[in-house]
């Protein structure tokens, strides 16, 4: 064989090999990309303590996620500054579809306009993955308050200016804000107690420390199934479903008046887009069982589900319209 060939196979050869080599040692690589999500726990903050709507509905959907896919998710409650703390570990966690949080109507659409200077932008920082429920907020009373009505509240308030005493958890949430736009509407004046979480305001109301208490269906529904408290007025446009005999806000002599807090899961800005996918079509999955449906629904929630698109218009949507109320309201955080 002529020397020249020789050279040229050798050289092939060697090409050969080196691009073999190549290909082995990218298949870790390879191996790695293709590993099915998720490959380890994925973490849910909760932005408020345990035992509130919030904590509640998460627990829910993804008990459900971790029975039907054996998913490990743990729940990690992060509560403090309206729930901006939590919101604000998620938005600087990686973007790799493991740390989720369930933000909701307060400090995702109220808290832009409310704090001077919110440490995460909503719509810049996050990403949506699924709306989970919606719930309108409760107007509630002791069993042995003398208000029946919100009427009986808007007469006394009006002889007794800054008198009767509102609970509501967290400043900027929507039942502070909703509080904020009954007084507002109604022309009456009430002394505001924020608390931290919803265990204590609801532990002073039923031992009358409070007149009243503000805060979502899935919240106050256990105890006033107990009959250890009222409900007298709901803040939604219509009835809810759990509360029938209640009446709105609007069939109380103020029309139009509609305030509810709904409740999503969202992804740091940048998470995968595969990763966002399975998400959203696993949580879709698991609110249209009926078992997770039921029990959303008993506990005063409303479910939603949707694509990724449609929470990102509700959200675009519902900053301005907030901001509108805490403009109107003067409510202000710094």
């Amino acid at each position: 064989m002529p020397a020249t060939s020789t050279k040229t196979t050798g050289r092939r050869m060697a090409v050969l090999g080196g691009l073999a080599l190549a290909a082995l040692g990218a298949l870790p690589c390879a191996a790695w990309a293709q590993t099915p999500y998720p490959a380890k726990p994925i973490r849910l903050v909760v932005p408020f303590p345990p035992g509130g709507g919030t904590d509640l509905i998460a627990r829910t959907v993804a008990q459900k996620l971790t029975d039907t896919l054996k998913w490990t998710i743990v729940i990690d409650n992060r509560p403090g500054a309206g729930g901006n703390l939590g919101v604000d570990a998620v938005a600087k966690a990686p973007a790799d579809g493991y740390t989720l949080v369930l933000g909701q109507t307060s400090n995702l659409a109220i808290n832009p306009s409310l704090y001077a200077k919110l440490p995460y932008d909503p719509l810049k920082d996050l990403v949506p993955v699924a709306l989970v429920s919606s719930s309108p907020i409760v107007v509630a009373v002791g069993v042995n308050s003398p208000y029946k009505t919100f009427a009986d509240v808007v007469a006394d308030a009006k002889k007794r200016p800054k008198t009767i005493t509102m609970g509501y958890s967290g400043n900027g949430t929507v039942a502070h804000l909703a509080s904020e736009l009954a007084q507002k509407t109604a022309g009456i004046d009430l002394q505001h107690v924020p608390y931290k979480g919803a265990a204590q305001a609801m532990t002073d109301l039923v031992s009358g420390q409070i007149d009243l208490y503000m805060s979502s269906v899935p919240t106050l529904l256990g105890q006033v199934r107990n009959q250890k408290l009222r409900a007298i007025a709901v803040t939604s446009a219509k009835r809810s479903g759990e509360l029938p005999d209640t009446p709105t806000l609007a069939e109380s002599g103020y029309p139009g008046f509609d305030a509810v807090t709904w409740f999503g899961i969202l992804a740091p800005a940048g998470t995968p887009a595969d990763v966002l996918k399975t998400l959203n079509a696993e949580i879709n999955k698991a609110l249209r069982d009926p078992a997770v449906a039921a029990k959303l629904k008993s506990d005063g929630g409303d479910v939603i589900g949707g694509t990724p698109e449609q929470f990102a218009t509700l959200l675009k949507n519902e900053i301005p319209r907030w901001g509108r109320i805490v403009k109107d309201s003067g409510a202000t955080i710094d």
